[in-house]
């Protein structure tokens, strides 16, 4: 095939086969800061290979929130489950805790296509206390109509 057509082809590909688009981050950030408008989140959205997509620092956030917002979205791109679960995984699996990307600290949703069947990426949100980080990136995710877990 030639590259004229390699390209007409990844453009005519539905948004969900090319992973994690600009609009849906954006939908994603505006959703975590809608659910927490009283707050001072950090929020990191990344695509699969742990590309930002969309980043926004909300007022009030300390220096190295985003960096750990980032963190967060870059570990469940890496491993599918959210970061809550890894902190039980390195309770529970010798040398989990040492491997790439694990961030053991609730705030980390990946984020799943509207059906629930394609892996799109994660968000990261940080700042606040860890199960608020949780509730808003689940929040943004839900606003955008996407999913924070695989369909069963």
């Amino acid at each position: 095939m030639r590259i004229a057509g390699m390209a007409a082809l990844l453009m005519a590909a539905p948004a969900s086969a090319q992973g994690l688009n600009a609009e849906q981050a954006d939908a994603i950030v505006k959703g975590c800061a809608a659910h927490a408008r009283a707050k001072g989140h950090a929020i990191a959205v990344v695509d699969l290979g742990g590309h930002p997509v969309a980043m926004w620092r909300m007022d009030g956030n300390a220096f190295g929130m985003m960096d750990f917002s980032l963190e967060k979205a870059r570990a469940v791109a890496a491993w599918g489950f959210p970061t809550s679960g890894m902190e039980e995984a390195v309770k529970g699996t010798p040398g989990f805790a040492d491997a790439p990307h694990v961030v053991p600290v609730p705030g980390g949703i990946p984020v799943f296509s509207a059906d629930g069947r394609t892996r799109l990426g994660g968000v990261g949100a940080s700042g606040e206390a860890p199960a608020d980080d949780a509730a808003c990136a689940a929040a943004g995710i839900a606003a955008a109509g996407l999913k924070s877990e695989r369909a069963r």
